[in-house]
């Protein structure tokens, strides 16, 4: 088994849990609480790490249940991700005309993504954005790899067909 070290091995992953956490709760500052917790239970955890296959799955599982959690205890209280700061196109090359549609067809996808059921939102999250083997989702959500298959496929079916809804109307 390999050495597990807490700062080189643990602590590297904390953008990845906040962007997780991030995913599933659409807070900031839930997302900062839910990785200090993470951080926390995974160091609580520290005298069973020889038996862990993979530290970034465990670490990434705790996340989710947390943020799960949090989640339920909020009542499922859906906040936008609209209070990040919404990385733009280079200015230079955009008139201002071109530089507000792509800002707002940005803002779209974010509410889009939003919208998503949980498990079609994490599944998305890992691949999409963390660039996760489905082999490394399916250990994290503890669902099949085809499981997560077919919830990316219909995630990104969903964001397809309702931003060209969007689109068409107008929006």
């Amino acid at each position: 088994m390999k050495n597990i070290s807490f700062r080189t091995d643990v602590l590297p992953l904390k953008d990845i849990l906040y962007r997780l956490a991030l995913r599933i709760t659409l807070n900031r500052e839930d997302a900062e609480d839910i990785v200090q917790e993470t951080l926390i239970k995974v160091w609580d955890r520290r005298d069973s790490w020889d038996e862990i296959e993979s530290i970034e799955a465990f670490s990434l599982t705790i996340c989710r249940n947390l943020a799960l959690d949090h989640q339920r205890r909020m009542e499922n209280r859906h906040l936008s991700l609209d209070e990040t700061p919404i990385e733009r196109p280079d200015s230079r090359s955009l008139s201002p005309a071109e530089a507000m549609i792509s800002a707002d067809r940005i803002s779209l996808v974010r509410r889009l993504v939003d919208s998503l059921p949980e498990k079609q939102r994490s599944c998305m999250q890992l691949r999409d954005f963390e660039g996760k083997s489905y082999r490394e989702i399916a250990q994290v959500l503890g669902i099949t790899e085809d499981q997560v298959k077919v919830n990316i496929f219909r995630a990104r079916q969903t964001i397809k067909q309702r931003f060209n809804e969007a689109e068409d109307y107008g929006l």
